[in-house]
């Protein structure tokens, strides 16, 4: 870390003095932000933890939860250690001792993590499952027999009868449609806040690089002032990107954070030339792309809150006494693809178990 300069020598100075605090008492739930600050110092916050959950919630690590975006370091923080340094090596210990080959750092899909979701399209359709895009349910209502989803196309409107329903989608939706049959978790769910973001994807000839870059990528924290909160060089990190054309570079960039998103506002073309400044004073990147493209996530990322798995809790609270009903995406189980996955197969685990026959699923984008 001294190596790095990364932390300043008081920063690092400020890291032992763990070690030495007395245990900070941490109840039901508390940032991460101010858990950490509070065992060692602000600029390991500041540079260390904002950049990581940055890249990860687009959020502040001073509002996010530490029960619901770390768990584990929120078991740790409430073990009777006095230091979290303690704490985390010994985890770490058990945690080595539990699995002897962790695999891969990153884990993806060759061809693009795009290919997932028409592979699962096509995997239902196959099953005689109907898929339809561009729908959007308009409405939802508890019958006799069980549900009814009032949908919207570009070819009319129409109603669909299902004895099941999972609504997959983000909090504003499931807001809006629970607000007739489950009013109390509308009501939750209409305060839940998302932050947008935008990737600014860049390919570079690798003869016009003064510099070729190495590792996966960098995390930027928040209080260097930069546009960019992130850079992935994907040629590097996914080896199909770099097979693909091995003399071209294909490199990305992520701009947004949750209360932090007036850069979103500027068009493509500024986004790739702040891109391209930012990249330029990290890495000494000056050459001009060949290709560019920005991809927009509008209220892409649940923000998790102190308190949020509470919310969650009482969410789903209401909805249990509906049969036939299942809540399921990033909002409640973890933004992560897995986690996403996980939340998908225990809805409908739980629904196979209570409900025969066939359902209708929403999703938009979770």
């Amino acid at each position: 870390m001294a190596a790095s300069g990364v932390i300043s020598p008081a920063g690092l100075a400020r890291i032992p003095l763990d070690h030495l605090l007395p245990r900070t008492p941490v109840e039901d739930d508390v940032a991460v932000g101010a858990y950490v600050e509070a065992r060692l110092g602000r600029e390991v916050v500041d540079r260390l933890v904002e950049p990581l959950l940055g890249g990860v919630y687009a959020g502040n690590a001073h509002e996010i939860s530490m029960r619901a975006a770390v768990p584990k370091l929120f078991e740790i923080a409430r073990s009777p250690h006095r230091s979290l340094i303690a704490g985390v090596r010994e985890e770490l210990h058990r945690a080595a001792a539990r699995t002897q080959d962790a695999g891969p750092v990153f884990l993806g899909v060759e061809g693009g993590v795009g290919r997932l979701p028409q592979a699962v399209a096509e995997a239902c359709r196959a099953a005689g499952a109907q898929v339809r895009t561009g729908t959007e349910a308009r409405a939802l209502r508890r019958t006799a027999s069980g549900w009814q989803v009032e949908t919207s196309a570009p070819h009319g409107t129409e109603v669909l009868d299902a004895d099941a329903v999972v609504l997959s989608v983000p909090a504003a939706a499931a807001s809006r449609l629970l607000s007739s049959e489950a009013p109390g978790a509308a009501a939750e769910l209409a305060p839940v806040e998302y932050a947008s973001m935008a990737l600014v994807t860049m390919a570079f000839r690798r003869r016009d690089l003064a510099v070729q870059p190495r590792g996966s990528g960098f995390l930027v924290p928040p209080v260097d002032g930069r546009t960019i909160k992130a850079s992935t060089f994907s040629s590097v990190k996914w080896g199909w990107v770099g097979d693909a054309d091995p003399d071209v570079l294909v490199l990305r960039t992520s701009v947004g954070r949750h209360g932090e998103e007036a850069d979103l506002l500027r068009d493509d073309t500024d986004l790739v030339r702040l891109s391209r400044h930012d990249l330029g004073e990290a890495i000494g990147l000056t050459a001009a792309p060949v290709a560019a493209r920005v991809t927009r996530w509008d209220r892409g990322l649940p923000q998790y809150p102190v308190g949020h798995l509470d919310r969650v809790a009482r969410i789903r609270a209401h909805v249990a006494g509906l049969p036939g009903l299942q809540v399921c995406g990033a909002l409640y189980d973890g933004v992560g693809i897995p986690a996403c996955i996980g939340s998908a197969r225990r809805a409908a685990d739980a629904l196979l178990e209570g409900t025969p026959g066939t359902g209708a699923c929403g999703g938009a984008g979770q």
